[in-house]
């Protein structure tokens, strides 16, 4: 789910006054607010026992509820929004996993619209900011196809290590270098996935509202114990910078199906996770990956009969049919005012 937005313009009442069905039928809910308000948005993405999206659900059919107390739905879309998307990749997988990532790579461009920006990341004890966000999607592909991830076995060292965590600066996005090397660890050969995920969260952070920001995640899902930020940490910055991690387990992953961080990540955020063996799994996933998060039912709503003073907010989100999974943050925090 999602943190709190204020969206400036003219006209909220258009939202509160139209009939549900009208809702659906704006042309860019981005541009419909016309004053200062105070929003939650949650994104939703709704899913058959067979694991296929239902596009076919009504606003009158969600029910959202704030720390137990429902609040009204103003705001339903079924729109398509741009990404900003970070492209995480672990960079300390086994040989062969790692020659099967690498080669399906440049597939994730196929993925990304026109609207879509994204930004290429590796990690392994290390994080590792290759250039910056673009909408290029030929750069992009450039990019991806020149990557080489270092190819190796659990338990070798994936980079140099450092005494701690270190920026290198740069220029690039707002608070964040153009090009940088975060150094989480200097005790571990493995990898560092918490660090990592909070460090794309940073990048992610200032990014425009008016997109869904995305990690999207690629790994085996091993996980140090000597990662800087613990996982609580690490989901308090994706809360409350509204960041869904997607996460595609490669590899091992499948070991801890379910229970992994991975699939932690993924579900706590509003996310999903998918899992492949082969690169041509991978590469069917990377374009699932992408229009799962770019075309999510959008609710929204203005928090009532809840405690304001509390900086965290839990919210449910429920559906009148049967048989659906449905898939949405498990709360919000309050940004610290100004």
């Amino acid at each position: 789910m999602i943190c709190p937005r204020k969206i400036l313009a003219v006209g909220l009442a258009l939202w509160l006054a139209a009939p549900a069905a009208a809702l659906q039928q704006q042309e860019d809910p981005r541009a419909r607010i016309r004053t200062t308000v105070e929003l939650v948005v949650v994104p939703v993405t709704v899913k058959d026992a067979l694991g296929k999206p239902v596009l076919d659900i009504r606003p009158s059919e969600f029910r959202v509820l704030e720390d137990g107390t429902e609040q009204q739905i103003t705001l339903f879309s079924v729109e398509p929004f741009p990404l900003s998307a970070v492209i995480l990749i672990d960079n300390n997988l086994k040989l062969r996993t790692a020659e099967q990532v690498e080669s399906s790579l440049r597939a994730i461009a196929g993925g990304m619209s026109e609207s879509d920006e994204a930004i290429v990341c590796r990690f392994d004890i290390q994080f590792r900011q290759q250039g910056s966000f673009t909408s290029d999607n030929d750069r992009l592909l450039t990019q991806l196809k020149r990557l080489a991830l270092d190819k190796g076995y659990p338990g070798e060292a994936g980079g140099p290590m450092s005494a701690g965590p270190r920026i290198n600066a740069g220029a690039g996005s707002p608070g964040v270098p153009a090009r940088s090397t975060v150094i989480l660890s200097n005790r571990s050969n493995d990898k560092n996935i918490d660090d990592a995920v909070y460090a794309a969260a940073q990048l992610l952070r200032g990014r425009e509202r008016e997109r869904r920001k995305i990690i999207f995640l690629i790994s085996d899902g091993h996980n140090s114990r000597n990662n800087t930020n613990s996982f609580n940490d690490t989901l308090k910055a994706l809360l409350s910078a509204d960041i869904s991690v997607y996460a595609v387990g490669v590899g091992d992953a499948q070991l801890s199906l379910g229970t992994g961080v991975l699939h932690k990540y993924a579900r706590a955020t509003g996310g999903d996770i998918f899992y492949a063996m082969r690169r041509a799994d991978l590469e069917a996933l990377y374009s699932a990956v992408t229009e799962q998060a770019r075309n999510q039912y959008t609710l929204a709503y203005v928090p009532q009969k809840t405690d304001r003073s509390l900086e965290y907010h839990a919210i449910e989100v429920r559906v009148r049919r049967p048989g659906l999974t449905l898939l949405a943050r498990d709360g919000y925090y309050v940004p610290p005012k100004p």
